[in-house]
């Protein structure tokens, strides 16, 4: 195998795609402290059991191991940043209101979360931590709309979940872990056969609501839907409200429900939700996720309540149209001090100046040089001309 053959869906990043990267991450880190975000930095290596403890445990097999040859214990590349803001939050800054935190940074999965997919993301987020109203949900949702807006993104649809949901037609049984998690994959494929089987010996009650929830999907009439159809309870009528609040008051994207999109339900305790835009062939792609987990700082010492979302930056630059090539002077190189001087004046001024070297030419991705800087003939002055 040739050394410079890059690992399945890992790849580098080039200029012009690298450029617009950190542009986005720039513009989302700022649209977050427009919003009061601090922003974070956590270390990319931490003790296994930290990163894979509590809710962390889903992650288990997304993420790379390894041994510290300092310690002798196991490490792990993080393959989420949730659980350790959730760690800062509890432990580090340890206060009693409500904290905004954002990060952005790498994470490394194990595997593609999808065909085609990288398993190097740029993952920016931002966690609400404290706060456990409808007033943080919608916050966390106008968040993710304006970064995305910021990004570019047009035709944004929102899609609406809550697991409360599934925890309130499961909860006059007691089932394993492993049944649960059995039922909960075939809900989220919409597996009717599988969930029918599955499902063979529990009340009819409950059978009926889990074989419903399968059909609960579409705009917001789908909630009045449930309430006629799903036996009632606090805990539905709870999370059913919830989603009708939100969905009123989301502005500027249609709202869609689906009751039994159970993605990530072991990291989320209530509202979840995903933001979709078409993609360069039309179909619909992911650009963000997110939700309340109130139990992420449970095992840290501090059961607090938190809701947030994150996105790829990958995935969003490919997602929006590319940046203009940035405007750019050519200069020629030279030691004459009035040329390196004006050069140093203009890139003083924010002005990209490319120089250009004795020898064979010089090619760019990046730079769009409309103008050059030339001497002028008259006084000898160096001046600045369009091309």
């Amino acid at each position: 195998m040739s050394a410079w053959v890059l690992p399945d869906h890992i790849a580098d990043v080039l200029p012009s795609e690298a450029r617009h990267i950190e542009e986005l991450r720039r513009s989302l880190l700022d649209t977050a402290r427009g919003y009061g975000y601090e922003l974070v930095m956590p270390p990319l290596l931490e003790h296994l059991e930290s990163l894979l403890t509590g809710t962390g445990e889903a992650l288990g097999l997304h993420t790379f191991k390894l041994v510290d040859q300092l310690s002798g214990r196991s490490l792990g590349l993080r393959a989420d940043s949730t659980p350790q803001v959730a760690r800062i939050d509890a432990h580090l800054l340890n206060r009693q209101g409500v904290t905004r935190l954002s990060y952005c940074g790498p994470v490394v999965h194990t595997k593609a979360s999808r065909p085609g997919a990288s398993r190097e993301l740029l993952q920016f987020g931002a966690e609400i931590f404290g706060h456990g109203g409808l007033e943080a949900d919608l916050e966390t949702l106008e968040l993710a709309q304006a970064c995305l807006a910021a990004a570019g993104v047009q035709g944004m649809q929102l899609d609406l979940a809550d697991v409360r949901v599934i925890d309130a037609v499961l909860a006059p049984v007691a089932l394993e872990p492993a049944r649960v998690q059995a039922i909960h994959a075939a809900l989220a494929t919409k597996d009717i056969t599988e969930i029918a089987t599955l499902s063979h010996d529990l009340p009819v009650a409950v059978r009926r609501d889990l074989l419903a929830l399968t059909r609960l999907f579409g705009d917001v009439t789908v909630l009045d839907e449930a309430s006629r159809v799903l036996q009632p309870s606090t805990k539905l009528r709870e999370a059913l409200d919830s989603l009708a609040w939100l969905a009123s008051q989301v502005r500027g994207m249609p709202v869609s429900i689906d009751l039994a999109d159970l993605r990530g339900y072991a990291y989320y305790t209530g509202m979840r939700f995903a933001i979709f835009a078409r993609g360069s062939r039309g179909e619909p792609v992911e650009l963000a996720r997110g939700g309340r987990y109130d139990e992420v700082g449970a095992v840290f010492g501090r059961k607090r309540p938190a809701v947030g979302f994150s996105l790829d930056l990958k995935t969003l630059v490919a997602s929006v149209r590319p940046r203009p090539l940035e405007a750019a002077i050519r200069a020629p190189w030279g030691t004459e001090p009035a040329l390196r001087a004006a050069v140093a004046a203009l890139r003083r001024q924010g002005q990209t100046v490319v120089c250009a070297l004795a020898g064979p030419g010089h090619e760019v991705d990046e730079f769009h040089c409309d103008r050059e800087l030339v001497k002028n003939p008259a006084d000898g002055a160096w001046i600045v001309r369009n091309l």
